[in-house]
């Protein structure tokens, strides 16, 4: 049995033409090797799995080939390219930086620089992930990297550019390598399933080239293990089993539901997708990514931007052109909070719910369907249909009863009066108001509807407080005798306890009372100024019980309270504890001097 080799090994480029996705920089190594014309250090960059170790072991046999072809390449027949081929040149060193990466690495890599090559013209030095070396060995190696041996050229490769030196990148040639495209990948993944006899779905290998994210090494392993797990025919379904991979269908078909407002379906097929083990966030993540390639293939300038296969392509531009574009940027935008949301969030599963199904609702135009939503907009005309409904189901009802008043009225000799009698079609009087309907009692109508205040203004509102108000009998004061003298202090502090004692139905009350401040304007008159109508009319119902309660507990029972509005300058804005703290330390520098010298900050 032969020896299984990887397909990342087995097919790895030997030559410049067989690279991919690097045609810029394959076609500057080949002229500089045609031309002569080389430096005495390179430096190759990119993600990992695009070639670059790959592309320095192809550029150092080149240019120590004897005999290049006319475009550049090696020609694969000399002695020096054989020794290469065979892995018994001396002339090409490749040295591992992640595990030798110290001073005494790089001096004996020096002491080998001194030696001339025994065949070809140059000693090549490849040095991987060389951002791995020590700062000392970095100043170690400058040296020699500026003005190294007319026989010496150095090639360095890393992934990770911003760790290396200035000093190091100013004295090298940089090639940038490029991620590699889907469609790229698909292509190689084609070309090597035709060479090993693979059957394969275009759509399988679309899925392994978006899970390998740019790097062709990765493509091919997860090529391996996909052809592994199917036994040499790669399915769509069997690679997103194998790999554990979200299926793409789920996303058009939640764009499709979304679209019609099902949201009942939209949940089914959510919790299908949990219960395969799939999280959430990373379906929502995963949605976004699909809607964002729905709205690229809304117009042709950005279709190149989806990095997909033609298959796939076409269905994108099938369902874009069937979703709004104002539908696509408010569901990115909704996805988008819940992927900030979700680590925040402490029932991750009702977070994501409330995504799906806020997206299924942006096209909702029919409050009847079962789980809409209702919009402060819905809301009032709902209410305005169930009031009007509710009218016209009554209206039966009053005209018996009002039948029923009159018969009985003529029975007793006319001397009743009926219920009730609205005229809607009476002509007002000239020159006076409309008046509103009045509200009646109406026989039959639904308790749970109230109409008495249906049509009143504000103003009225405040009104009947005011009157309702005004009827309160004012409790006695018991202390009248009493007449201690209190400061603004022990106002403030007897004020406080008074609303942390409220009775519960009250609490909203109290916190509303605990942000106001009472003051002294004479002795013993006490002024409250409320920041609003509705704060003042609660404040008036109950004056008489905090006259009473303020009167015992300062031990005052001449005290006068007096509740008005404030004026827009009187009005104070409530500080956060933050912003008490910053306005305590404007105001005081030692305790600004304390904060400081202890570390303190706010919990």
């Amino acid at each position: 049995m032969d020896e299984y080799i990887v397909s990342a090994r087995k097919y790895r480029p030997v030559s410049f033409d067989s690279v991919v996705g690097q045609q810029a920089l394959t076609t500057t190594l080949k002229n500089a090797v045609r031309s002569g014309k080389l430096a005495h250090a390179y430096l190759f960059c990119g993600p990992r799995g695009v070639g670059k170790t790959t592309c320095a072991r192809i550029f150092a046999k080149a240019i120590n080939c004897e005999h290049p072809t006319a475009d550049g390449e090696a020609c694969g027949e000399c002695e020096s390219c054989k020794a290469f081929n065979e892995g018994r040149s001396y002339n090409i060193f490749e040295l591992d930086a992640a595990s030798n990466n110290s001073v005494e690495n790089i001096k004996t890599l020096m002491d080998q620089t001194r030696i001339p090559p025994q065949v070809g013209r140059y000693k090549v030095f490849i040095i991987d992930e060389v951002h791995m070396l020590s700062t000392a060995a970095f100043n170690a190696f400058l040296k020699t990297l500026e003005e190294p041996p007319a026989h010496v050229i150095f090639i360095l490769a890393t992934t990770e550019k911003h760790k290396i030196l200035p000093t190091i990148l100013s004295r090298c040639q940089i090639y940038d390598f490029e991620r590699m495209t889907v469609p790229n990948i698909i292509n190689h993944l084609k070309r090597v399933a035709e060479k090993e006899g693979i059957l394969y779905e275009e759509q399988a290998l679309s899925v392994i080239a978006e899970k390998a994210d740019g790097g062709m090494r990765d493509a091919l392993s997860i090529f391996d293990q996909a052809a592994s797990f199917s036994q040499g025919n790669i399915t769509y379904q069997k690679v997103i089993e194998d790999l554990n991979v979200q299926d793409e269908d789920n996303y058009f078909s939640i764009v499709d539901l979304a679209l019609e407002n099902r949201v009942s379906e939209i949940m089914v097929l959510l919790n299908t997708v949990i219960n395969k083990g799939f999280d959430g966030g990373h379906l929502i993540n995963g949605l976004a990514s699909h809607v964002r390639n729905v709205l690229m293939a809304k117009d042709a300038q950005t279709l190149p931007l989806l990095e997909v296969s033609e298959q796939q392509r076409q269905r994108y531009q099938a369902q874009a052109q069937r979703c709004p574009t104002q539908f696509l940027y408010s569901a990115l935008q909704i996805m988008n909070r819940c992927d900030v949301e979700y680590r925040q969030s402490s029932n991750k599963r009702l977070l994501v719910e409330l995504t799906l199904i806020q997206v299924a609702q942006l096209t909702q135009k029919d409050d009847d369907v079962p789980a809409s939503g209702r919009s402060p907009k819905r809301l009032k005309s709902l209410f305005k249909n169930i009031i009007v409904k509710a009218q016209q189901k009554t209206a039966p009802q009053v005209a018996g009863s009002l039948k029923h008043n009159e018969g009985a009225s003529r029975r007793n000799g006319g001397g009743e009066e009926p219920v009730a009698a609205v005229s809607h079609s009476a002509a007002p009087v000239p020159g006076s108001r409309p008046s509103r309907p009045t509200a009646v009692a109406l026989r039959g109508l639904p308790s749970s509807i109230n109409f008495g205040r249906l049509g009143l203004s504000f103003d009225n509102l405040l009104k009947g407080e005011q009157e309702k108000v005004a009827k309160e009998v004012e409790p006695e004061v018991t202390n009248k005798e009493e007449n201690e003298i209190f400061s603004q202090q022990d106002l403030v502090v007897q004020w406080r306890a008074m609303c942390s004692r409220m009775p519960s139905g009250m609490q909203a009350l109290a916190q509303r009372m605990k942000n106001i401040t009472p003051t002294i304007t004479e002795l013993p008159n006490i002024q409250v100024l409320a920041e609003n109508n509705i704060q003042l009319n609660e404040l008036l119902g109950i004056k008489a019980r905090i006259r009473a309660t303020l009167a015992k507990t300062l031990h005052n029972g001449q005290i006068d309270l007096t509740i008005r509005l404030a004026k827009q300058e009187e009005i104070k804005p409530i500080l956060t504890p933050r912003q008490e703290l910053e306005k305590l330390k404007r105001s005081s520098r030692s305790v600004t001097k304390l904060i400081e010298t202890l570390g303190l900050d706010l919990a």
